[in-house]
């Protein structure tokens, strides 16, 4: 099998709806594979080799490979269209890259010191506003996640993007539109017992 990072697919001449229906009733996901210079590739995987696959949270921010017809090639995952129904993956869709070119991919947030900070030991409650960001960097520095430590987060409190901590070479997409657009990500609340409290 292969590894998490490295979606085996072999490539498919027929597109269109039909075409998808007939790969998902044999077990297999349609993809499409594109960007690079190149023309889009029509593509299926193995549904449950997908499945494992996507159990992997830093699948979904990792630079990839997707092997073609035993020829590799480097992409990241743009979309993944589920049936929560059925619990099926209904189409994949990967967008290659050039090592040498930025890309714009959404990373994961990891939350620390929730209940350890200052906050946290008041009583407070962490009210998330995101649970991931995007950003923009070389693929080569592309983070698995953000890390977002709330140790000296007070009650009343709130992070901001422009707050977090980023590797070099990482930037934040949304905040190259404007100081307008530095939204927050974590407030500390006051829990009804902290209120209390603060009354007394």
């Amino acid at each position: 099998m292969s590894n998490v990072f490295e979606f085996v697919a072999e490539s498919r001449e027929q597109s269109g709806k039909s075409a998808a229906r007939r790969s998902r009733r044999v077990g297999s996901v349609p993809a499409v594979i594109y960007g690079g210079h190149k023309e889009p590739q029509m593509l299926t995987l193995n549904h449950n080799d997908v499945i494992k696959h996507l159990e992997h949270e830093a699948v979904y921010s990792h630079v990839l490979d997707v092997t073609v017809d035993g020829k590799t090639e480097k992409a990241i995952l743009k979309g993944v269209q589920r049936n929560p129904a059925r619990f099926q993956i209904q189409h994949l869709d990967f967008m290659r890259v050039d090592m040498t070119e930025t890309v714009k991919v959404h990373v994961p947030l990891h939350f620390t010191n929730e209940h350890t900070g200052i906050g946290g030991k008041k009583g407070g409650i962490a009210a998330h506003s995101m649970t991931d960001v995007e950003v923009s960097c070389l693929p080569s520095v592309l983070p698995e996640f953000i890390e977002v430590s709330l140790a000296t987060l007070d009650v009343g409190e709130t992070l901001h993007l422009s707050d977090l901590v980023l590797p070099a070479g990482v930037s934040i997409v949304v905040l190259a539109q404007g100081a307008e657009h530095n939204l927050p990500v974590v407030s500390m609340m006051a829990s009804k017992a902290t209120k209390d409290d603060t009354a007394a």
